[in-house]
């Protein structure tokens, strides 16, 4: 996690300039527009020779201005919605004729790129500082939907091999799949997510009726396990066209490259008495706090690298758009800071616990996914510059001191709670939630622990103690419902001191000690990557007993999980998904394993020389395994 360096390319940066990046955007309070997505899935795409105007270099992408632009000897029908980054709601119908001028300047051209649009009249585009891939339309294009919109064929290469299609054998695997489906939502007749929660009693939905990209990653792998991709391509592709591309110049604007927490599709009044379609975004303006999403870009990337594996179709990650995308969120996680640590600095209320907990600073949660998010983007970024992003994260750029002191924290054995001496099993152990100055979360925090077994942040060691901890303190973080978000709760002044009092997070309540079955997948992912299967069957055993008679609410109370949350939303999406995420993978761990990581030695082996006592010495990859494997 520390940073992985190049022997012979060295970067004066830890990042891209923001100045370098390919194209220039600027963001609208709704888009795109359904006008816009018609044009992103069923024209076809215009290329202009770029011999013929060299000043505009032919690739109609995110240009200044957001011109459009269209030959004079040709209609609208349709140019793809991945042009333009953030259109205006406008509407017009396609086979209009339309023109527009070029936008007055257009960045200069290098690397070739070939279109896979069968297109006799111009044969290659060029991009500026790109990578040579094949752009693609939108998924969806000329596949036939069922009656809740969603693709009726399978695509991906791993899938036509027979790798998915998991068979249903259970009523309450019926039933949850009837509930996901019918929690998906369409845009301009294409699906392009779930809603957070979907329960037909429920006047206030607040805003449980959006699409969350946290809460909709479990139901995007349940529908990639069962062989339906076309979802989440649109998913991926429609919240990247909504990702923020504008340098922040006030505090009031979403830093450049900060992905959404959640959309909504929103029917809007034009002219004549019609309406159409747009997407409206929240990047955090609607958050309890006003808090901005942390890890939604984290998510995305993570969800990315996983339609890849699974579908076997890895065109989506090489798009010039796509990979545009991904080095901005990285951009934005790696810019210089004021802390010196190789870990992403975060405010409270940024991730899953989305309220005040104390976890400001460097929270397990952020730093396990952030981990999970550079490993994949280093599998999917393409070119030597990208590369370079991730071999040069954190370089140490100030000056540090005192590097031989063994307490470089400030930490002092009595902030070590009283609990955790007889709570902490002999073969067991876990990674603490959080490192501060003069500071240490001792709570058992369960998705970052979970993900540092995914991803490999810890050693096989490490992980082991894991779950070892899991099976042996069962009761305290699986009870009667899996699983805990975190251990213990915070109660009595303490609560009052961290939560300000807040009425939500009552001790073993919602953030605080609730039980939150949507954990369940990713306790079955890690299970399954360890070779701890009865463990994860258990678990799924326990919730099938409960969710279905339940209405499969959102979260658990009281310290076992024994009663539905207070103010638990029922018909929770991501706990039908995760369910049924958690089923199809123990029934194919083979398709699991491709979401998951094992060691990569070269990462650990900087990870732990970092930690000796001369800091930055490098030392050898035999020394690195004898440390990380014993």
């Amino acid at each position: 996690m520390n940073f992985i360096r190049n022997s012979t390319t060295k970067l004066p940066s830890r990042v891209l300039d923001p100045r370098n990046a390919l194209f220039l955007g600027s963001r609208h309070s709704f888009n795109p527009s359904c006008y816009e997505h018609e044009l992103f899935c069923k024209g076809k795409t215009f290329l202009l020779n770029s011999n013929e105007n060299p000043q505009l270099h032919a690739y109609p992408y995110r240009l200044l201005g957001f011109q459009r632009l269209f030959s004079n000897a040709q209609k609208s029908n349709c140019i793809p919605s991945s042009v333009y980054a953030r259109p205006r709601a406008f509407s017009m119908s396609c086979g209009l004729s339309a023109y527009a001028t070029v936008a007055s300047k257009v960045r200069h051209l290098s690397t070739s790129v070939e279109t896979g649009i069968n297109d006799n009249s111009f044969e290659r585009i060029y991009i500026q500082n790109s990578i040579s891939v094949k752009p693609k339309s939108l998924a969806g294009e000329g596949t036939p939907l069922d009656e809740v919109g969603n693709n009726v064929k399978n695509t991906g290469k791993g899938l036509e091999q027979g790798k998915g299609g998991v068979s249903i054998d259970s009523d309450i695997e019926k039933e949850a799949w009837n509930l996901l489906r019918d929690a998906v939502v369409t845009y301009c007749g294409y699906p392009v997510g779930t809603v957070a929660a979907n329960d037909p009693g429920d006047k206030q939905p607040l805003n449980y009726d959006q699409v969350f990209i946290r809460d909709f990653v479990p139901s995007a792998l349940a529908f990639l396990l069962k062989g339906e991709g076309e979802i989440v391509k649109n998913f991926l592709l429609h919240t990247l066209q909504l990702q923020s591309w504008e340098k922040t110049v006030d505090c009031y604007s979403p830093g450049q490259g900060l992905m959404p927490a959640s959309f909504k599709v929103r029917t809007v009044p034009i002219d004549d008495n019609k309406s159409e379609e747009v997407l409206d975004p929240d990047f955090g303006e609607a958050a309890i706090g006003r808090v901005a999403p942390v890890d939604s870009g984290l998510w995305w990337i993570i969800l990315l690298r996983a339609y890849g594996k699974i579908t076997g179709d890895y065109s989506l990650q090489e798009r010039v758009d796509v990979q545009t995308g991904m080095k901005l969120i990285l951009n934005l996680c790696l810019a210089d800071g004021f802390d010196m640590f190789p870990s992403l600095l975060v405010t409270d209320g940024s991730c899953m616990i989305d309220r005040r907990m104390g976890i400001h600073g460097h929270p397990l949660e952020i730093q396990a996914l952030f981990y999970a998010a550079l490993r994949s983007s280093r599998e999917m970024l393409t070119n030597e510059g990208s590369n370079n992003l991730i071999n040069e994260i954190y370089r140490y750029k100030t000056e540090e001191y005192s590097m031989d002191a063994t307490n470089k924290f400030n930490i002092y054995p009595e902030q070590i709670p009283s609990w955790l001496m007889d709570w902490i099993p002999e073969e067991g152990g876990y990674l603490i939630g959080n490192l501060q100055p003069a500071h240490m979360d001792f709570r058992f925090f369960t998705l970052g622990n979970l993900w540092s077994i995914v991803s490999s942040l810890g050693t096989p060691r490490q992980n082991e103690a894991i779950l070892n901890l899991i099976e042996y303190k069962w009761n305290d973080i699986v009870g009667q419902m899996p699983l805990k978000i975190c251990y213990p709760a915070v109660e009595n002044e303490e609560w009052r001191i961290i939560t300000g009092c807040d009425p939500k997070n009552t001790p073993w309540s919602y953030h605080n000690g609730g039980s939150w079955p949507t954990l369940l997948w990713q306790f079955t992912l890690a299970c399954i990557k360890m070779g701890r299967l009865e463990l994860a069957n258990k678990a799924i055993d326990l919730a099938e007993k409960r969710l279905s008679r339940d209405h499969w609410p959102e979260y658990y109370d009281t310290r076992s999980g024994k009663f539905i949350g207070k103010q638990s939303r029922l018909y929770q999406t991501w706990t039908i998904a995760g369910f049924l995420t958690s089923k199809m993978m123990v029934k194919n761990p083979e398709m699991a394993s491709l979401l998951f990581w094992e060691e990569d030695f070269e990462i650990l082996e900087i990870c732990v020389c970092a930690l000796s006592k001369g800091g930055r010495i490098r030392c050898s990859r035999g020394a690195a395994k004898s440390q990380i494997l014993v």
